[in-house]
């Protein structure tokens, strides 16, 4: 008895130390009121999940404009608040940036397009870090994995290794003026030989050269002419072998009958005798002011001219029609990729902005700001009443099975191999203006082109 006596004493002791130690304690801890958080501070504490420092963006500013950039980076910062973001933009940044590349120091992320860049050029560098694990496990607000959610999937190299995310879907053709045809009669063609007649049709009826492009960038031809000519004579094996410098892809009947197309439109006068000294923007607006019919460009071009559209002009847009009659069209996406430098100094922070961008809000403002598609499944656009009427048409062209073959360009899978991608598009690009020139034929600029491959592979 005495003994449990004993032992409630300690216990009554033991209780009341605590109570003691509990009080001293509530003296320094906050009221109930304080402990209440705002709830908006805590999601953007949760969203931003630690990320603090710099983070350097490199992104090119061209046709697309720098509006979605601007929008999604201020956003960034608001769910991001301990991130103090450095931009590095403009049309020749990619230039300007070049030192940083060389030494080492570059962005943490940036946006592989406009002319200085080459994402083939980079992988072949040891530019880009291999960001395949952590792309995997990446998942959208519907919870589908982001690699499921591109239009365009995502490239892998070298057993699986993944280098960029593809961010905008975009692609050539053959732009006009749909009033200017309805107005003149003319129809739009829908293959290379109706394409040939509505040239000398116009150049009939007009006097002017129906077709334009840039001598200063030749991959405006090479991308919105040849590569969906590659792709409609022989598929993806033969676009792909040629753009890599397969001799025997170069020495095929397909890749001379292509050339022989190129050669025809040359030969009966109807290519701008001035293209090659025109600007892209310069090329742009003589075909804006009707003193040319066709151009091929991207979707970017509504955009990016939108300042000097005549009032009237309505944009009309065709998969470049190099395909014989009775075939579908082609098409081959131009997508343009963001990455993670191989050097980034914050590759948190730099993960983190790529998470933040691919969102069915941001593909819509994308569609809305630049005229182009953000390489994302099932955006639907149609009840979008900011994006453009022919974005929507073109939508519209491009899910009609049947009339549209969609071919894929893929990067070669070794640095050998890419290497020798980038010889082949230098070349290509230079003998391009020869031919558009009229200075070599068709049979010239296959075996100009061959002999290049020849020696870039040895044999």
């Amino acid at each position: 008895m005495k003994g449990t006596v004993y032992k409630k004493s300690w216990l009554f002791l033991l209780a009341t130390l605590l109570l003691l130690v509990l009080a001293a304690c509530s003296d320094n801890t906050a009221t109930p009121d304080d402990t209440e958080t705002d709830p908006e501070s805590t999601s953007t504490d949760e969203e931003a999940g630690g990320i603090s420092g710099e983070l350097e963006i490199q992104y090119f500013v061209g046709g697309y404009g720098d509006t979605w950039w601007k929008t999604v980076i201020e956003d960034f910062k608001k769910a991001y608040p301990d991130v103090e973001v450095i931009e590095h933009s403009g049309p020749d940044i990619n230039t300007e940036m070049n030192t940083r590349w060389i030494s080492n120091d570059p962005p943490d992320v940036v946006y592989i397009d406009g002319n200085g860049s080459n994402e083939t050029q980079m992988i072949s560098d040891g530019q880009l870090m291999d960001i395949s694990e952590w792309a995997k496990g990446i998942t959208l607000e519907d919870g589908t994995p982001l690699l499921d959610s591109f239009i365009s999937p995502v490239e892998e190299l070298d057993g699986g290794k993944i280098y960029s995310l593809p961010l905008v879907f975009d692609t050539w053709g053959v732009w006009y003026d749909g009033n200017w045809f309805e107005e003149q009669g003319w129809e739009a063609p829908s293959d290379f030989d109706s394409w040939l007649a509505s040239m000398k049709q116009i150049k009939e009826d007009t006097g002017i050269a129906p077709f334009n492009t840039t001598g200063q960038y030749p991959q405006y031809f090479q991308r919105g002419v040849l590569y969906p000519a590659f792709g409609a004579a022989g598929g993806e094996e033969l676009l792909n072998n040629l753009s890599n410098g397969v001799v025997e892809a170069w020495e095929s009947d397909e890749a001379l009958e292509v050339m022989k197309k190129v050669e025809a439109i040359v030969d009966a006068g109807l290519v701008d005798t001035g293209f090659a000294a025109y600007s892209h923007t310069q090329s742009q607006m003589n075909f804006l002011l009707h003193k040319n019919a066709y151009i091929p460009v991207g979707f970017w071009l509504p955009n990016e001219m939108i300042n000097d559209t005549p009032e009237g002009f309505e944009y009309s847009f065709v998969p470049t029609p190099m395909n014989d009659a009775g075939e579908p069209m082609a098409l081959v996406p131009d997508i343009r990729p963001v990455a993670i430098a191989q050097e980034a100094d914050n590759p948190e922070a730099a993960k983190a902005f790529l998470e933040f961008i691919f969102t069915e809000k941001y593909a819509q403002k994308f569609a809305e700001s630049t005229g182009a598609i953000m390489n994302l499944k099932n955006v639907d656009l149609s009840s979008n009443n900011n994006v453009p009427a022919f974005l929507k048409g073109i939508n519209e062209m491009i899910n009609n099975p049947g009339a549209i073959q969609i071919y894929e360009r893929s990067t070669p899978t070794d640095t050998k191999e890419q290497e020798i991608n980038v010889e082949m598009t230098n070349e290509i690009k230079l003998q391009i203006v020869e031919i558009l020139m009229g200075r070599i034929d068709a049979e010239e600029f296959v075996e100009r082109i061959t002999n290049k491959a020849k020696e870039l592979r040895g044999v």
